[in-house]
């Protein structure tokens, strides 16, 4: 799978408009008392037909959680009765590491054009917003797996996405199950943390973070806990205004832009802190950039994911890697 060839969605639909649809949509979810970003979602959810009105909603904002790939078929199309089942198989089989999305291209032509399809079967990508040739034809399964190993490894590495919670009991459209409680030994050490924090023993509270996430390395709380933790451990010691100076003065010093950036998130200025993590991340090279893109991952982790600041910063840092 060859990662060059980014297409540019921006210009299916401007930014601030994708903005603010996004949190039109949780404001509905959550008053219909529906399951938002992080929730857990049938196996059925995981396949799902997408036209031109939906694609927005479909697949630009979802792919902000999840890698969405993008099956384009026709009925006439015989290699295509071949490929789609095998697709929809392994996207059961990856269990929420990605999502597929199915587009009939006679009732769908404009969608066609804007990702420059030359025939069918076609498969794409979009993470974070924006998109990525795959492969086109019946590809051997051996091949298709590894393509979406890869594709897996970028959402994971670049762009922090994990993946959707799936729920096998759960009917299509039914609200999902409640998360479960935690098991005995993780309150304890759950406790044990919340304690260290009020205590202000920060150290204390990273590592019985730690000991629940080397058990339960999923456990939520603990990697929210932990994000924060680590943070407050990172600044306590620093000196505000000559840190704030340092970055004044050093604007292309990855470590300087890291150090203000973690002091902006912890003084509630949140997309100050992600805008220069992004920019950062645009200036430098190397070490550096990969060293501010991780920082940046962290404080996505610090905000939490269903943030609607987190998913526009994802797609920032998006447009700044491709």
């Amino acid at each position: 799978m060859s990662m060059s060839g980014v297409v540019d969605l921006a210009a299916v639909k401007a930014a601030q408009e994708a903005k603010a649809k996004a949190e039109q949509a949780r404001a509905e979810a959550a008053r219909q008392g529906g399951g938002g970003p992080g929730a857990a979602v049938s196996p059925a959810s995981l396949v799902i037909d997408v036209d031109e009105a939906g694609f927005e909603r479909d697949v630009l904002q979802r792919s902000t959680e999840v890698p969405v790939v993008i099956d384009f078929w026709a009925e006439w199309c015989e290699p295509c009765k071949q490929l789609s089942p095998l697709l929809e198989r392994l996207t059961r089989e990856y269990n929420g590491r990605f999502v597929l999305a199915k587009i009939d291209v006679d009732a769908n032509q404009m969608l066609m054009q804007q990702f420059g399809v030359q025939g069918i079967p076609a498969v794409f990508a979009v993470v974070a917003g924006q998109a990525l040739p795959l492969f086109q034809g019946a590809a051997p399964e051996a091949q298709i797996r590894q393509t979406l190993d890869q594709l897996i490894q970028v959402g994971e590495e670049r762009f922090g996405l994990t993946g959707l919670a799936v729920d096998a009991d759960a009917e299509a459209g039914a609200p999902a199950a409640e998360p479960t409680v935690p098991a005995g030994p993780y309150d304890a050490l759950l406790e044990a943390a919340v304690q260290a924090l009020d205590a202000g023993d920060l150290g204390g509270a990273v590592q019985a973070y730690k000991n629940v996430l080397s058990d339960d390395p999923g456990n939520t709380e603990a990697k929210l806990g932990l994000a924060q933790a680590e943070l407050l451990q990172r600044v306590q010691n620093l000196d505000p205004a000559a840190v704030r100076k340092d970055a004044a003065e050093k604007p292309g010093d990855a470590r300087a832009q890291i150090a203000a950036a973690d002091l902006d998130l912890v003084g509630g200025h949140v997309e100050d802190a992600f805008a220069r993590l992004i920019d950062t991340v645009k200036r430098t090279a190397g070490d550096d950039r990969d060293a501010a893109r991780v920082r940046l991952l962290e404080l996505f982790e610090v905000v939490g994911g269903d943030d609607p600041r987190v998913t526009s910063a994802r797609t920032a840092l998006a447009r700044v890697l491709f």
